[in-house]
């Protein structure tokens, strides 16, 4: 068994990390694409950044608006096949809730969907990507989640699955463990790679956190 570390609290992404929402994302995506006649195969450069954020660099300016709301109107409304990834129930099962956030890309209204969709437990701490001035990879997502749980953002583990996610938590200054869902190690350059949460053993001591490979 490896040992990360012990940490004060953990902050888990989402959409690849916690739930697998990829069909659904797909879908909603290649609909979208073809509305506005952008080439699908760019949409793999931009995973786990905002919706807002895709579009902004996709779109002309005067499209970004009515572009960014019409995603997030297909993926609210397609939530079908969304579930729980692997190790993820027993992860949320083990750290306590005054130790654990989800800080996503989602917007409110997305975010509920899918994870509802998912079973799992709601933390009392989450952060949406309409609660920060700025998006992954900007770091405000984590150090927002790092504060409402009241734990210094250098004391608490990040767990992502996309680059843009990773470099957010390099530049709150937190450590990351990297999910292997949708990039290899050397996309993601976290400080630790996982396959998936079933691979990873959380562990609460008096201390804080423990977390090993399994």
């Amino acid at each position: 068994m490896t040992l990360l570390g012990t940490f004060d609290a953990v902050v888990f992404d989402f959409d690849g990390t916690v739930g697998d929402s990829h069909a659904a994302m797909v879908r909603a995506y290649l609909t979208w694409a073809h509305q506005y006649g952008i080439d699908p195969h760019t949409l793999r450069n931009y995973t786990g950044l905002p919706s807002r954020t895709i579009a902004e660099a996709l779109l002309p300016a005067n499209l970004v608006d009515e572009a960014a709301a019409r995603i997030e109107e297909l993926e609210v409304e397609d939530v079908d096949g969304v579930i729980a990834l692997p190790g993820a129930a027993e992860a949320f099962a083990a750290v306590p809730d005054e130790r654990r956030a989800i800080a996503t890309s989602c917007t409110a209204p997305l975010l509920n969907a899918r994870l509802a969709e998912t079973g799992l437990p709601r933390p009392t701490v989450v952060v949406t990507v309409d609660q920060v001035a700025n998006g992954k990879p900007a770091p405000d997502s984590f150090l927002l989640a790092a504060e409402r749980l009241g734990f210094e953002p250098a004391r608490c583990l990040v767990v992502e699955d996309a680059p843009g996610g990773v470099k957010a938590a390099r530049a709150a200054g937190m450590p990351v463990l990297g999910v292997l869902t949708n990039h290899t190690a050397e996309e993601l350059g976290a400080d630790w790679h996982a396959e998936n949460l079933a691979a990873v053993r959380f562990e609460t001591t008096a201390e804080g956190v423990r977390v090993a490979f399994a």
